[in-house]
């Protein structure tokens, strides 16, 4: 079978986890913390945490390699404002995915401590707005930097 079609078919799926597990993630733990009920956000929070890893962290390092790969297989310069484009989007996302991921932890961990007292730390709320501000840049980044990929509107060399 033909590198090419490998690299590619790896690409387009992780980039699609990367997509799928993202708004997956965004929407229930979203509506978890809605709901106010405890057990849910502890339940929800602790999955989310988990299906980063399991997920989004091997696509994440799929994209770069199948990223770079590709890029060596077409003989696509690193120089193209194309390829500029691609990476400075690829950083941007990974600078909020970053602290998004430290913030799941402390949310999982005030979940937890909710579980046992009963009552939600007002800490919760506030790293939940912070989460979802870096959550809409960051996917809004993503939705872009595929369509960058699948329209290449710059120009290659």
């Amino acid at each position: 079978m033909d590198s090419y079609l490998v690299l590619k078919t790896l690409h387009i799926l992780s980039a699609t986890i990367l997509i799928g597990t993202g708004a997956g993630i965004a929407f229930f733990m979203f509506m978890a913390a809605r709901s106010k009920n405890i057990p849910a956000i502890y339940f929800t929070s602790k999955y989310v945490v988990l299906a980063d890893w399991i997920f989004t962290a091997p696509a994440i390092i799929t994209q770069l390699i199948t990223g770079f790969l590709l890029m060596e297989d077409l003989g696509y310069s690193y120089n193209s404002p194309w390829f500029h484009w691609a990476i400075v989007l690829f950083i941007f996302i990974g600078l909020c995915w970053i602290p998004v991921v430290v913030i799941q932890y402390r949310l999982r961990n005030l979940a937890k401590t909710a579980v046992k007292t009963k009552q939600i730390d007002p800490e919760f709320y506030t790293l939940m707005r912070i989460w979802t501000l870096l959550g809409i840049p960051a996917f809004s980044a993503i939705i872009l930097l595929l369509w960058i990929m699948v329209f290449k509107p710059f120009h290659i060399t």
